[in-house]
């Protein structure tokens, strides 16, 4: 295959580094590890991409096959990790002493929570839309490309007017997303996987409701996902499921990401549909999750559907995050992240001291893991307090998985805050309208999305279509 008809994430040569640095962080160090790094070192197999998903040359038909022989070594040792990050949904919910079940709060009417759900989508959008640019671009150039265009701090969408050369030479824009997200191109909300997800959730629950299994996400998942708009884990169990293999080794099998971002960003419907109930928003992100993801990777999606389940309901950020961070194993890597931030939020008033204390613990992981991403996210939340211009420009300016992060921030505060009370800089150029290539969604509205998601509500509890 030629350089330039590559797939990325899936190519078992490319795997195969990403592993070993998986390994690396559950606790896999011993000399069997050591020997099959050695042996792929030898062979002429190179490390994991560090930004991308694919290496540069194509592999020979010789080290395509040690890969995969070397993947399932790496596969069927034991993690060490597995007693204090457990996969089965029943350890995790009995390795969490404070698990929320449900808030003594009463829930919003029925205009309030309409205008919250509505809010929902609309921060979503925004959020994600606020990142698209810079995806893949580091704190450092996310800074200077908008110091360079008088927007910082942030308080708008990013604009290539104005952008000296040099600074876009030096921080070149993610070129799939700019021609479509900066402000002075903005119509409407361009497609993006941060938004297909959300939609594809509303799906499951409208043809299977809130008891949904993992083989329905599955299901919906063949039925109506283009394999080509997944990616990281997604796309490795995507190609599991073709491959014949059934959930939970789909997020197992020759899947180095297992642990990164993507369980976390399909999750916050899941939150949504079930306001003021912590603990049944968690279940339901763990049968999604396991379709992808294992240990962390569970705990990212838990963590943000049980914090959007509260966020219906309450008013306060920093109750939310606690909330999420009740139905993750306190032992945990992603707990300990998320404390950190939190704890870093709480005592300094400058950001930027936020970020650097988030980025001496969980710098040395790829920008697409779920920690940094789930520590960012929390901090972002507790230091913007509520406040939606805030918390969604600092989450962006940090230059991680910037509209995953910018989209599930945006989300939150656009429950706390409500559609009516959105800045319209932010609304505005959205249109009501959204593009996708998940079936009948294209040019829907924010409006009518709140409107479905507002009609599952109104169903029976239990109810199954």
């Amino acid at each position: 295959m030629s350089a330039a008809l590559r797939l990325s994430w899936v190519q078992p040569e490319d795997l195969v580094g990403h592993e070993l640095r998986q390994a690396a962080e559950d606790g896999r160090h011993g000399p069997a590890v050591r020997a099959i790094a050695d042996r792929w070192t030898r062979a002429g197999g190179s490390a994991a991409p560090a930004r991308k998903g694919a290496s540069d040359q194509p592999a020979g038909a010789g080290l395509r096959a040690l890969a995969q022989e070397l993947l399932d070594e790496l596969d069927a040792l034991p993690a060490p990790r597995a007693t204090a990050e457990p996969d089965a949904l029943a350890a995790i919910e009995a390795a969490c002493p404070g698990w929320t079940e449900t808030l003594d709060v009463a829930p919003p009417g029925p205009a309030a929570l309409r205008d919250r759900l509505h809010g929902a989508w609309l921060g979503r959008a925004a959020g994600c839309l606020l990142g698209k640019p810079v995806e893949k671009i580091p704190r450092a150039g996310i800074r200077e490309i908008a110091e360079a265009t008088g927007n910082w701090p942030l308080s708008g969408y990013f604009t290539a007017v104005g952008l000296p050369a040099g600074v876009a030479h030096r921080w070149p824009w993610n070129r799939r997303s700019a021609p479509t997200s900066l402000v002075e191109n903005i119509d409407g909300m361009p497609e993006d996987d941060d938004l297909n997800y959300p939609l594809l959730a509303l799906l499951l629950l409208e043809r299977h409701g809130t008891g949904f299994t993992t083989a329905d996400v599955a299901r919906v998942w063949l039925e109506e996902l283009p394999a080509g708009r997944t990616f990281t884990a997604e796309r490795v169990a995507y190609r599991n499921l073709l491959d014949g293999v059934e959930p939970p080794l789909t997020a197992r099998r020759r899947n180095p990401f297992r642990e990164w971002i993507g369980a976390q960003i399909r999750a916050d419907v899941l939150g949504w549909v079930h306001p003021g109930r912590p603990g049944d928003a968690a279940r339901a992100a763990w049968r999604d999750a396991a379709l992808t993801h294992t240990a962390n990777g569970l705990y990212g999606a838990m963590f943000t559907a049980a914090l959007s389940a509260a966020a219906v309901v309450l008013d306060d950020p920093a109750r939310c995050v606690e909330a999420g961070l009740s139905v993750v194993p306190p032992d945990s890597r992603l707990a300990a992240a998320v404390r950190t931030a939190v704890r870093a939020a709480g005592e300094e008033a400058d950001w930027e001291r936020v970020v650097d204390r988030i980025e001496a613990e969980t710098g040395h992981l790829h920008w697409v893991h779920v920690l940094p991403n789930a520590a960012l996210v929390a901090a972002a939340l507790v230091h913007g307090r509520g406040d939606f211009t805030a918390s969604v420009t600092r989450v962006v300016a940090d230059g991680c998985d910037t509209d995953s992060n910018g989209a599930t921030v945006g989300a939150v505060t656009g429950l706390l805050t409500g559609a009516a009370a959105l800045p319209e800089v932010w609304t505005a150029p959205l249109r009501n309208r959204l593009a996708s290539s998940v079936a009948g969604f294209d040019g829907t509205g924010f409006d009518t999305l709140a409107d479905r998601t507002l009609a599952l509500l109104r169903r029976p509890p239990g109810d199954t279509p």
